[in-house]
């Protein structure tokens, strides 16, 4: 059995799902776009230049949790998933989850969006596994902030060695250990197992890949091939 790890946002999807979920809030008209917008670009793109301040993109990506019920919460998620996320769900991003499933591979998401966010892409994909930012909740409902460690850069590697370790595993339980990824922010675990795979890489992962030795791998049929 290997471990297969997965990003999600850009990787597994055409797209991203954070990024996403903002826009779409925005255009339920639940966000002021006019307020939100530009925000939500800024971050977007200070996530692929790798300068992202993940506590301040947190407080601006929870805060809306908290302003409203779990019974809203939950209908526009499931929207969400049906009209932003299964569009940008690829044939080739499918069948490689199902690839290492067929092989009895224990798999994991790996990202630094929220579980509430992700949980359901999650089981789209019929992965059992979620390492994700949790957003915390007091007395049934989403408080605005994180609890624990957000699984963002050096956060995913401590993340995945506790998950490892409350199945009594650890990377080295493993013959091959995967991860697969578009992004320079998810350098610390790629070098963290023995099978690095960029996918769709940004620019500087893709030099990193090249110096490496690791393999390039095209899920989205519309990203650049170089």
């Amino acid at each position: 059995m290997d471990l297969a790890l997965f990003d999600l946002d850009n990787t597994l999807l055409a797209g991203d799902s954070d990024f996403e979920w903002a826009q779409f809030l925005i255009d339920q008209g639940v966000l002021d776009r006019e307020l939100y917008e530009a925000r939500n670009q800024d971050f977007y793109e200070q996530y692929k230049a790798g300068t992202l301040d993940i506590h301040e993109f947190l407080a601006f990506q929870l805060m809306p949790l908290a302003r409203h019920t779990r019974v809203e919460l939950d209908a526009w998620r499931e929207r969400f998933l049906v009209e932003r996320i299964r569009p940008i769900i690829t044939g080739a991003a499918r069948d490689l989850v199902s690839r290492h499933a067929d092989r009895g591979d224990l798999c994991a998401i790996v990202t630094a969006t929220n579980s509430f966010v992700t949980g359901p892409i999650a089981r789209e994909f019929g992965i059992a596994h979620l390492i994700a930012t949790i957003p915390a909740c007091e007395n049934g409902r989403f408080s605005g902030v994180p609890r624990g460690l957000p699984a963002f850069r050096e956060g995913k590697v401590e993340r995945v060695e506790r998950w490892l370790e409350s199945l009594g595993l650890y990377f080295g339980s493993f013959e091959r250990s995967w991860f697969y990824s578009d992004s320079l922010n998810d350098l610390p675990l790629l070098e963290r197992v023995s099978k690095a795979v960029a996918v769709d890489p940004d620019a500087t992962l893709r030099a990193h890949a090249t110096r490496a030795g690791w393999p390039i791998l095209h899920l989205n049929p519309h990203a650049p091939l170089a």
